[in-house]
């Protein structure tokens, strides 16, 4: 590749060359490269934009000027190019400095250095530790009873936690909003907006307008529940519950749309997706924009109805919030941040100036998508965060907390880099670009801390130390997950055993890609792949390779004593549990699907309409739970993790 470009790419932290998963050297292509500047407004189509653009940074270089934005750590300091002025959060003022103090506080300040306005934020150099506990892990749509509309709801929620046992947290899937428009597409990893909440997981009957209605209404709010269906119909469930509440609608009184400017803009999206269509890309041109007079002028009954959706999901999930710390859950609900958002939804159009217009994230190739993976989200352009003094993150992190003792943090490592794939490109020909982790992680933690909160990295996979380095510092926590938790260095070892655990982790035995405990014992995954075609070897090998990481598993638990030759399968589903209890992992948590014994995963890689992902429930009701063994048992195993592992010195 050209130096003048390879500079260039440098210069606006788009990689070159990267580590594929063997850890071997892979250069990008220019071609790639190319593409990736353009979506930053770069031009490096010819040698002599190159060299233009080159010269352009050089001249911003000479300038003097700082970045948009400033992150220091509370206790940290950096000198200044001139005498300036702070304004503090609280309104105070410091004057001619020469460098930014030491002594400033945690916080959102305003830097003036030489005339040019600075966003300065001063965060924390680590959160709290968390706590050791125990939880469960939910897909909360896969719940279902007698008082649900064929998904799991908020309500379900707060009956789960009434009888779940005592633990510290229950970890959900993402909960981000919809597009109110059909069809309703089943992925949580896929939202219109990260920044607002799902009216799917409405609980109708549990509204204040519901409990307020005659006879005659409540009525026919019940006459619209759906019937339960095999997998779960979401189409259906939003037409239904849509209908209920409209007819609730009047019983709303009014809805201040004047507190909350960021509500306002996103329920006024409804409005328009109701009227022109879910992608914000195919409306009138003079919608397109959030911001223009057509949509400032654009006034709906149906922007405050959305806008009151959105009330009752809080009030909902508050509720639950409280239900879980009246009894006494030390982190509570703790809720998933998915990696992005669908480009045509909400945040594409709110946020379009934030945001890298056409790109999509996904993942280079590796073992198991050779092709490499386009997972379709939007992308934060990380210059543009810069200038606008990350206001987007740092308001999508506070909607978030405000509702959650905790957050997961799917694909951490994109706080670092995230993979892009410019149009027309195919995922193999995307390219990682790069963010500042001081910033991206140290809001986090500001935000987190503020609320109380913890924090969950998924740090699966690939990913650069530096993104583990950095998570153990500021005691956020990674994942180790049993099927991936080995030594790497030497195979034949296999598993590694519980007490080589990492201290700052959650511990699970599977996630949602993956298989079941259940189904990891029966072979089901290669069962599964190979009906569907998405085997990367042959059949034989495939079984070849799972039954000798069955056998290692098996030989890890028998190590620890947890299972004979002559156990069960469901008896070294309970060990896998036992397993976990013992490793120093601060938090370990359970998912409903290991414990009921339930074979398909929720979500199977690499399929969309091949395999039923995200909408196949439970086979056990809430009430069938409610008397369940194996839940008590495993509640048991969690809940009285050894004095001896929790009182281990803390290996940080």
């Amino acid at each position: 590749m050209d130096a003048d470009l390879v500079a260039l790419a440098e210069a606006h932290g788009v990689a070159t060359w990267y580590e594929d998963w063997h850890r071997e050297h892979k250069d990008v292509s220019a071609e790639s490269v190319i593409g990736v500047l353009g979506l930053l407004g770069v031009d490096a189509t010819t040698p002599a934009a190159i060299s233009s653009a080159l010269a352009a940074v050089g001249e911003r270089g000479k300038s003097g000027r700082l970045p948009g934005t400033i992150v220091v750590r509370v206790g940290t300091g950096r000198a200044l190019p001139a005498p300036a002025v702070i304004t503090l959060e609280d309104g105070r003022a410091i004057s001619d400095l020469s460098e930014i103090p030491e002594t400033l506080p945690l916080g959102w300040h305003r830097l003036d250095v030489g005339g040019q306005e600075i966003t300065l934020v001063v965060v924390p150099d680590e959160l709290p530790a968390p706590p050791d506990t125990w939880g469960w892990m939910l897909q909360l749509y896969a719940l279902h009873s007698a008082g649900s509309w064929g998904m799991g709801d908020l309500g379900d929620l707060r009956t789960f936690v009434g009888q779940a046992g005592d633990p510290g947290l229950i970890l959900l899937n993402p909960l981000h909003a919809i597009t109110p428009t059909l069809p309703v597409p089943p992925s949580p990893y896929a939202p219109s907006s990260r920044r607002f909440s799902n009216p799917l997981y409405l609980r109708v009957d549990d509204t204040a307008e519901y409990r307020r209605a005659d006879p005659a209404l409540r009525t026919q709010v019940d006459a619209l529940r759906p019937r339960p269906s095999k997998l779960i119909d979401y189409t259906a469930i939003w037409q239904a519950k849509r209908a209920a509440l409209e007819l609730l609608w009047p019983l709303a009184g009014e809805v201040d749309l004047t507190a909350d400017p960021g509500l306002l803009d996103f329920a006024r999206f409804c409005a328009l997706a109701e009227l022109y269509g879910a992608n914000w890309q195919e409306w009138p041109p003079e919608f397109r924009r959030p911001d223009s007079p057509a949509v400032r002028a654009f006034h709906s009954d149906r922007i405050a109805f959305h806008a009151w959706l959105q009330r009752l999901v809080k009030e909902q999930l508050d509720a639950v919030n409280a239900a879980a710390a009246e009894r006494g859950m030390p982190v509570g609900i703790v809720l998933d941040l998915a990696v992005g958002t669908d480009p045509s939804g909400a945040d594409g159009w709110l946020l379009q100036d934030v945001l890298a217009e056409g790109v999509h994230v996904g993942a280079p190739p590796d073992a198991f998508n050779q092709l490499g993976q386009d997972w379709g989200a939007a992308a934060w352009r990380p210059d543009r965060l810069v200038e606008t003094g990350y206001a987007a993150y740092r308001d999508m992190l506070r909607r978030i907390f405000a509702s959650a003792g905790g957050l997961r943090v799917d694909h951490v490592a994109g706080l670092w880099r995230l993979w892009w794939v410019p149009p027309g490109m195919g995922a193999a020909g995307g390219t990682y670009v790069h963010y500042d982790p001081e910033a991206m992680l140290g809001i986090l933690a500001l935000e987190a801390s503020r609320a109380g909160a913890v924090v969950i990295g998924e740090d699966l996979g690939t990913v650069l130390p530096e993104v583990t380095e950095g998570l153990e510092r500021m005691n956020m926590l990674g994942s180790a997950v049993l099927w991936f938790t080995r030594d790497y260095d030497d195979p034949a070892r296999g598993y590694l055993p519980a007490e080589e655990y990492p201290r700052n982790a959650l511990a699970t035995i599977s996630t949602h890609d993956l298989p079941t405990a259940a189904g990891f014992l029966a072979g089901e995954q290669v069962k599964v792949r190979a009906e569907l075609g998405q085997l990367a070897g042959s059949v034989a090998d495939e079984r070849k390779a799972a039954e000798k990481d069955r056998a290692q598993l098996k030989a890890a638990l028998r190590a620890e004593g947890l299972i004979t030759a002559a156990s069960t399968d469901d008896e070294i589903v309970v060990a896998m549990h036992e397993f976990l209890a013992r490793t120093p992992c601060r938090f370990v948590t359970a998912s409903l699907y290991d414990v009921l014994g339930e074979l398909d995963q929720p979500n199977l890689p690499g399929t969309v309409d091949e395999y039923p992902n995200w909408r196949m429930r439970l086979a056990l009701s809430l009430e069938q739970m409610a008397g369940d063994s194996r839940i008590t048992r495993i509640a048991g195993i969690l809940g009285k993790r050894s004095a001896r592992v929790l009182g281990k010195r803390d290996r940080r």
